[in-house]
């Protein structure tokens, strides 16, 4: 798998430390892409044109701070892995905010770049199983984790990504059900709906908000079995961390 990974920091000679870091825990370099920015500005342009894996994101700089870059890349990317990089410890709270992944102290040391490294790559190999979308004029092979939710309208279904694009399948809704498992983190949470347990904002006794703001209904009968695989996510989840 080719791993693209940003490191933005306002030190040159920090970025060619951490770009000679990255490169050497690549056993391979064509598995492994490392671009470097001086600016959140210039990262969050050039991460809407080809999306990374791993941001590197210094927390202190000019003009945009990396709080507030994470934060802007947040609104339309909840997957991307964000690391947060600071020589103080008191921005721990705002990491939290901007649903930072890690958190690394600088200076930075090979051990610890290589152990956030290592423990973000298995998440993403885990993320990164696809779902092949049947349209009438084409098919979509699109990343598990980009999937928001699935909705059945009649005889079609519209499969709704993380970014709001939906992609209109004339497959049927059971079709997705055989694919989209609950190992996976997706849960039928309606005769009509399918989510991804992993873009939930929030829910209520009536219905789920997802991350988009999107408000999906719960059947009645299924909640108590949502709740029982919503909770043994976020415990795993929790495991993991």
């Amino acid at each position: 798998m080719m791993l693209r990974i940003a490191v933005c920091d306002d030190m040159t000679d920090f970025l060619q430390v951490a770009k000679r870091y990255l490169e050497d825990w690549s056993d391979s370099p064509a598995r492994l892409v490392v671009e470097l920015f001086s600016d959140g500005e210039s990262l969050i342009e050039r991460h809407q044109a080809v999306p990374f894996d791993m941001i590197f994101l210094d927390v202190i700089m000019p003009m945009q701070s990396g709080i507030e870059t994470a934060a802007e890349i947040r609104r339309y990317d909840q997957s991307v892995k964000i690391i947060l990089l600071t020589s103080s410890p008191e921005f721990v709270e705002e990491s939290y905010e901007v649903h930072a992944n890690h958190y690394l102290q600088k200076p930075l040391t090979p051990e610890r770049l290589y152990h956030c490294i290592c423990k973000l790559y298995d998440e993403i190999l885990e993320q990164a199983k696809f779902l092949t979308i049947p349209t009438i004029t084409s098919t979509h092979r699109v990343a598990l984790r980009r999937i928001e939710s699935v909705e059945a309208l009649g005889k079609k279904v519209s499969v709704t990504l993380e970014d709001g694009h939906h992609i209109e399948s004339n497959q049927p809704l059971y079709f997705f059900q055989s694919k989209l498992l609950l190992a996976d983190g997706f849960f039928k949470c309606h005769r009509s709906y399918i989510v991804n347990l992993y873009r939930i904002a929030t829910y209520t006794q009536k219905e789920i908000q997802m991350q988009s703001g999107a408000r999906i209904p719960i059947s009645r009968s299924c909640h108590g079995e949502f709740e029982a695989a919503y909770f043994d996510l976020l415990f795993r989840e929790g495991e993991s961390t």
